[in-house]
């Protein structure tokens, strides 16, 4: 059996393997949807691939991307207070839900995908 490499940074040889499992820590956000904080499946998807340098950069991007929304979206709940945040909440979900998708196929496709509107916690 052949696996295909895709060049990632002039460095790394991305297996498809390693492109399907940096999709997965793009789509594990979605674990929300059963009442999981959508920053759990990038940080377990970061600490169990490790030793796989493209997933482990998907990994903390993605960890960061859903740290970062999660604070957005915490402010703009906050701010339907003052009217705003009904605008905002609603910009700040689809937002997140489109950049997660993406994310995940610019990942499949071997691609070195950067989230927009991201602060670096982790490096």
């Amino acid at each position: 059996m052949t696996t295909q490499t895709d060049t990632y940074s002039t460095t790394y040889q991305v297996s498809s393997q390693s492109r399907n499992l940096a999709a997965l820590s793009h789509l594990s956000a979605f674990i929300t949807f059963v009442g999981i904080p959508s920053l759990v499946g990038p940080l377990v998807m970061w600490l169990l691939n490790r030793d796989d340098p493209f997933v482990e950069e998907q990994a903390k991007d993605a960890l960061n991307f859903n740290i970062s929304f999660l604070i957005y979206g915490v402010v703009a709940a906050f701010s339907i207070i003052l009217l705003v945040g009904l605008v905002a909440l609603p910009v700040v979900l689809v937002t997140w839900f489109v950049l997660v998708i993406v994310a995940a196929v610019k990942a499949s496709n071997g691609e070195d995908y950067r989230y927009p509107f991201t602060i670096r916690f982790v490096s």
